[in-house]
C-alpha cells in the first residue's frame, strides 16, 4: 500500500487557496460596492422620493367642505338651514379586502341595496384615497356600535358632516328648490376641486342659480394616520370659508296665507311688492317635501312624485303657461286708449254675440245665454263686467301688431329675467311668431282670440303679476327678484330699468274700472269686498280647457273635473298707494271671481296685517 503523502502537493494546495481567497475577496468587495451604492441610491439620491411615498402612507390631506350659505325669508325665518349628520365613509386603500369589509358592516348596521348601488357608482368617479359615503344619517346606536368594532374595519370611517335641511317642507319646495347628490353628468361639468369633501349640489330654484355664492370655498387638514388609516393627530389645517347667505324678499306669512288659501288644489300664486319688484309669495300648488332629495331620493318616492296627475314637481309660478283670458283686458284697455283706437266714450251694442265680415261664425260672449250685457257698453263697463264682445270690437280695431308690442312692455311673451332657472316665456303672438311657429299668415280670426287672451296667447302666472305690477306703478319696468341681499348687502337689481309711457288720465281710468271690478255691485270679482278695509283694483279671467262648438254652452256637469276652466284673477293694492301686485291661477276652478279672487284676498290681508303690525312696531 502506497503511503498517501506521496501523492499531496503542498504548493498547489496553497495556490488553490490562495486563488479561492482572492475571488471571495472581489466578490465581497463587489457585494459591498453594490451594497453602498443601493445604500446611497436609497438614502441620499432617492430619499425625498421615499420620503414621500412614506408620508403617503401615514399623513393624508383631506378636504374640508365649507358650510353652505343659509337662506333666509325677508322676516329673518330660516328657510335653508344645514344641520349635522354622521356618515359611514369608505377609503378602498385603507382596506385590505373592500368587499369583505362591506360584508363585515352588513352585519353590523343596516346596509340596503340601494346604499351598495350608490357608493358603486360614486366609486368609479372618486380619486385615491378620497372618502366615499356608504350610509347617511346613522344612528346613535349605529355609531356606538361601529366605534366598538372599529380595530377590525381597517378603511371605514365614521365622520359628521352638515347637510341641508328644510324647516318649511313643501311650503318654499318650488321657490327655493333643493340640494341633491351629484350626478354623472353634473360631475363632468363641475370643478372637481371646489366640491372636494362634498357629494351634493343645488338642483333647481335658489338652490341651483346661487350655487357659487351658497357653496363657499373648501378648505384642507393635513392628518397623521396610523396602519389602518385611523386619524391620530391633526398636523395643519386650512379653514374653508362659508357660502354667502341669501335673505330673500319671500315672506313665510304671506307664503302660507297663499299655499293654505289653495286648499290642496291645483294652481300657482305670485306677489310682487311694487316698489321694488321684490317676490313677496311664490306659490306652485300641490307641493312636495324637499328634504326627500337631499340624502337621495327612494325610487318609490320619486315615482310617486314623477307619475302624480297632480304633478307637484312641476313649477307652475314660472313654467306653467295657460291663456290668461279676461286678466289682459286692462292691458289691452290702455293700449287701445293710449294709441286713440278707442275713447274712453266709445260705446258699443252687446247681444252677446260679434260678427266679423267675410266670417259666417260668430264668437261669443261669456253669457251670450242671457243676451250679452246690452246697449252702451263702454270700456270701463267692459272691464268691470269682463264683456268679451267689446273687447272683440277692440281687438279688431287695435290690431295684433299694437296689441302685441304693448304686451311685451307689461312683460308678456318672454322671460322677465327672475333669478330662478327654468323660466318658460309664454307666448304673446304676433304675425312674426305664428309665421315662424305655425308657417301660417296671421288671421283677424287669430286677433279676435287673442282679445280676450285665448287663441294662441300664453302667459305665466309670474308674468301676470309682473303685468299687474306694471299696471299699478303707472309703468314703472322692474325686473322681478327673489334675493334682497347677499351676506347682508342689497343688491341694486331692483331699480327700475325703463318706464311705459301712457297719459295719467287713461292709468286713471283703468285703475278706477279694475277697482270697480271688486267693489262695485257689477263686479266679476265683487264677493271679494265684504269687510274690506282697503281698496282692491283687480280683473277676473276665466280660461278655457277644452274647445266648446259654437252651438254648445259650456256645463261642468258633464265633464270631468280635470276639464274645466281655469279660472284667473290679477289684482293690486291698495289702489290709491299700491303696494303688492298679485297674480293667480286656479286650475279647473271654473270662475275668476268666485274661486280664484279669495285665494288673492288672504294674501291681500296677510300683507295688510304685517303692514299694521309693523307699523306699530315703529311707533
Amino acid at each position: 500500500m502506497m503511503d498517501d503523502a506521496a501523492f499531496s502537493d503542498p504548493a498547489r494546495e496553497r495556490r488553490l487557496f490562495a486563488s479561492r481567497l482572492f475571488i471571495g475577496s472581489l466578490a465581497t468587495l463587489f457585494l459591498s460596492i453594490v451594497l453602498i451604492a443601493r445604500y446611497f441610491d436609497l438614502q441620499i439620491s432617492r430619499y425625498e422620493d421615499f420620503a414621500t411615498q412614506s408620508n403617503k402612507n401615514r399623513v393624508l390631506v383631506r378636504p374640508l367642505p365649507p358650510s353652505r350659505g343659509l337662506i333666509y325669508d325677508r322676516n329673518g325665518a330660516l328657510i335653508a338651514d344645514n344641520r349635522p349628520s354622521y356618515n359611514l365613509t369608505i377609503v378602498p386603500e385603507r382596506s385590505e379586502n373592500t368587499e369583505q369589509l362591506l360584508a363585515e358592516l352588513a352585519k353590523l348596521i343596516t346596509i340596503s341595496e340601494r346604499d351598495l348601488q350608490r357608493f358603486q357608482k360614486n366609486l368609479k368617479r372618486r380619486r385615491p384615497f378620497e372618502q366615499t359615503t356608504l350610509r347617511v344619517n346613522l344612528s346613535e346606536e349605529e355609531r356606538a356600535t361601529l366605534a366598538v368594532n372599529g380595530h377590525r374595519l381597517a378603511g371605514a370611517e365614521t365622520s359628521a358632516r352638515l347637510i341641508r335641511y328644510y324647516p318649511y317642507g313643501e311650503l318654499f319646495a318650488h321657490a327655493a328648490g333643493y340640494m341633491g347628490r351629484i350626478n354623472e353628468r353634473e360631475s363632468q361639468t363641475i370643478e372637481a376641486v371646489k366640491y372636494s369633501g362634498t357629494d351634493s349640489i343645488g338642483k333647481i330654484g335658489l338652490e341651483k342659480f346661487y350655487e357659487t355664492q351658497l357653496l363657499g370655498s373648501v378648505g384642507s387638514e393635513q392628518v397623521e394616520t396610523n396602519a389602518q388609516g385611523r386619524v391620530m393627530r391633526v398636523l395643519d389645517k386650512t379653514a374653508a370659508e362659508s357660502g354667502a347667505n341669501l335673505t330673500l324678499f319671500l315672506d313665510h306669512k304671506l307664503q302660507r296665507a297663499g299655499f293654505d288659501a289653495f286648499n290642496g288644489e291645483l294652481g300657482a300664486l305670485v306677489a310682487i311688492e311694487i316698489e321694488t319688484g321684490g317676490i313677496l309669495a311664490m306659490v306652485s300648488t300641490p307641493s312636495y317635501d324637499p328634504n326627500l332629495f337631499v340624502t337621495g331620493i327612494s325610487q318609490k318616492n320619486y315615482d310617486n312624485l314623477l307619475y302624480s296627475k297632480d304633478r307637484p314637481l312641476f313649477d307652475r309660478a314660472i313654467r306653467g303657461q295657460y291663456p290668461p283670458g279676461s286678466t289682459i283686458k286692462p292691458l289691452f284697455g290702455l293700449t287701445a286708449l293710449n294709441s286713440k283706437t278707442v275713447s274712453s266714450s266709445f260705446t258699443i251694442k252687446d247681444n252677446g254675440y260679434f260678427y266679423f265680415k267675410g266670417i259666417e261664425r260668430p264668437w261669443r260672449d261669456h253669457n251670450f245665454a242671457q243676451g250679452g250685457h246690452g246697449d252702451g257698453v263702454d270700456l270701463a263697463k267692459a272691464i268691470i263686467e269682463s264683456c268679451d264682445v267689446y273687447f272683440y270690437e277692440l281687438g279688431v280695431r287695435t290690431g295684433i301688431d299694437m296689441l302685441s308690442e304693448h304686451a311685451a312692455e307689461f312683460g308678456l311673451g318672454h322671460k322677465t329675467g327672475i333669478d330662478m332657472p327654468g323660466e318658460r316665456p309664454g307666448i304673446m303672438p304676433s304675425r312674426a311668431w305664428k309665421k315662424g311657429a305655425r308657417g301660417q299668415s296671421w288671421f283677424n280670426g287669430d286677433t279676435i282670440n287673442v282679445s280676450i287672451g285665448q287663441g294662441h296667447m300664453l302667459a305665466t302666472p309670474l308674468q301676470l303679476a309682473v303685468m299687474s305690477a306694471r299696471i299699478a306703478s303707472r309703468g314703472d319696468v322692474r325686473t322681478p327678484r327673489l334675493v334682497k341681499a347677499i351676506n347682508g348687502v342689497e343688491t341694486n337689481a331692483t331699480d327700475i330699468v325703463g318706464k311705459i309711457q301712457i297719459d295719467d288720465k287713461h292709468w286713471d281710468y283703468v285703475h278706477q274700472a279694475m277697482q270697480d271690478v271688486v267693489h262695485s255691485v257689477r263686479g266679476t270679482a265683487r264677493s271679494i269686498n265684504t269687510g274690506l278695509s282697503y281698496k282692491i283694483a283687480g280683473k277676473t279671467g276665466t280660461a278655457q280647457v277644452i274647445s266648446i262648438n259654437a252651438e254648445e254652452q259650456y256645463d261642468s256637469s258633464k265633464l270631468d273635473k280635470r276639464q274645466w276652466d281655469h279660472a284667473l284673477f290679477v289684482a293690486f293694492a291698495p289702489v290709491k298707494n299700491p303696494k303688492i301686485a298679485i297674480g293667480l291661477i286656479l286650475e279647473n276652478g271654473e270662475h275668476g271671481g268666485s274661486s280664484a279672487a279669495p285665494i288673492a284676498r288672504a294674501v291681500f290681508d296677510a300683507y295688510m296685517q304685517s303692514q299694521e303690525s309693523t307699523t306699530v312696531v315703529n311707533r
